[in-house]
């Protein structure tokens, strides 16, 4: 890549935020109706969408590895993607805090209460006398309406295995951009390929759970809080992995290319960011969803 310039760069007008936002407006519009279980329109639309989207991020993105290729870019536009990155990063922390706080709010307040605990005593009395609150919830306070399922993932089975994979692609990517920094490009590609590999067995080993849990062991979104939770919290972050990997196979086509310098790669910076926060997603979910 061509050194960056020390003029500050105004990029050009473009038309992909105003597709980009009409993308996102059909997608979600799809995904509406999905849960609304129109499924043949929801799909659709959905397909549409994320066509759209797909195809404003591959444009705009191309626009800016164009750019600088050119030497287009200065410090001061480095500063920016670098804080963009960031804060997208911390949007993506605020999503799952979400969720492991719903995870929390279940288990540390409604489920005692629902069991008589604290301020849920009448509660317990006169609509559940029945429910004993325990976790993982394997009778819920209804089982008629949300049949509990009747055993869990163990944490030290395929989640084990899923952490060591993660934690070993986080070593490997680390070793990819050592690559970078001294110009070794076979370091640089085989880090990547193995960080590929690792990933993809990682989603491998959560989809063979997914058929053990629904099929085997009756854990399912309709199982209750357990359910719901788990499948949120483990199927939003897979999402994160397979975006990860996307960005990862990207950043080794560029690779094999010659994009990167040793002071000019920061498109494989952020994806290796995006790819180290997945791992200490993962972490939080092995301890507090599979583990305590």
């Amino acid at each position: 890549m061509t050194d960056r310039t020390s003029r500050y760069y105004i990029p050009e007008k473009s038309p992909w935020p105003v597709i980009g936002s009409l993308g996102m407006f059909v997608l979600v519009i799809g995904i509406i109706y999905l849960i609304k279980h129109h499924f043949v329109f929801g799909g659709i639309t959905f397909f549409i969408g994320a066509l759209i989207v797909a195809g404003v991020m591959f444009g705009l993105f191309s626009n800016v590895i164009t750019e600088g290729k050119q030497g287009l870019h200065s410090w001061q536009m480095e500063r920016s993607f670098r804080w963009g990155m960031f804060w997208f990063i911390v949007s993506e922390v605020m999503f799952f805090a979400v969720f492991f706080g719903a995870l929390f709010y279940a288990r540390v307040y409604a489920i005692p209460w629902l069991g008589g605990e604290g301020v849920g005593a009448m509660t317990h009395q006169v609509l559940w006398p029945d429910f004993i609150a325990h976790w993982p919830l394997f009778k819920n306070p209804d089982p008629k309406l949300f049949p509990g399922p009747h055993k869990v993932i163990p944490a030290w089975g395929i989640p084990a295995l899923n952490t060591f994979l993660l934690l070993s692609s986080a070593l490997t990517v680390t070793w990819a951009h050592w690559g970078i920094k001294k110009q070794r490009k076979v370091q640089l590609i085989t880090g990547l390929i193995i960080t590929l590999i690792l990933g993809g067995t990682f989603l491998g080993c959560q989809v063979y759970e997914y058929l053990l849990a629904h099929h085997h062991y009756g854990l399912t979104m309709g199982s209750g809080i357990y359910g719901t939770t788990f499948f949120m919290l483990t199927g939003f972050h897979g999402a994160h992995v397979t975006l990860g990997m996307v960005m990862l196979f990207i950043m080794l086509i560029r690779a094999i290319r010659g994009d990167f310098t040793a002071d000019n790669h920061f498109g494989f910076e952020a994806a290796a960011w995006y790819w180290h926060f997945v791992d200490v997603v993962w972490l939080f979910l092995f301890v507090f969803v599979y583990w305590l």
